[in-house]
């Protein structure tokens, strides 16, 4: 088998190991897998979308490792990058889910079109029901600029709001 791949790709998969990580990247790593997966899982619901989740959190950690290293507290500072990525991935899957929901009036889709900001501020703050200053933490803008998108998104979103609420003509009121 590894003559086979060395003659078709060139190279020895055992030479091509993979870098070696910190010591105590590896050693956090052990340490919050399960209760990351765990967090992961009781929120988006499946192993694939939890695994996917983690991996990105922790690949996350580790493009900051050495700046996470100098924080006060690393544990906090982990689990607020596996926050973020967890209600990231839960706004993609939901933007996903949007395009194929029936609102009979087309708010569904139009919803799903928005700009990626408008989109997850506009769900978190009218679907999560969050508050301004939490959107701001983990979309990382000012409370100002979420408004503005949650505003801009309205904008858009307001010609469908209007045409399906407009009163429907009859000959009686023609």
């Amino acid at each position: 088998m590894t003559d086979e791949v060395r003659e078709e790709y060139g190279h020895t998969p055992v030479t091509e190991a993979p870098l070696p990580l910190p010591l105590d990247f590896e050693a956090h790593y052990l340490t919050n897998q399960d209760a990351f997966h765990a967090y992961a899982l009781a929120i988006l619901h499946t192993n694939d979308r939890a695994e996917r989740a983690v991996h990105r959190a922790f690949l996350e950690i580790l493009r900051h490792w050495d700046t996470l290293l100098t924080e006060p507290d690393l544990q906090e500072q982990t689990w607020q990058i596996m926050r973020r990525v967890v209600i990231g991935e839960l706004l993609n899957g939901l933007r996903q889910d949007l395009t194929t929901m029936d609102s009979h009036i087309g708010l569904y889709p139009a919803l799903s079109k928005l700009p990626p900001r408008q989109f997850d501020a506009v769900v978190l703050r009218h679907i999560g029901k969050y508050e301004t200053r939490d959107i701001a933490w983990y979309m990382g803008l000012t409370p100002s600029t979420v408004t503005h998108h949650c505003r801009r998104a309205q904008e858009r979103l307001d010609p469908i709001y209007r045409r399906a609420t407009r009163p429907i003509k009859t000959r009686d009121t023609l």
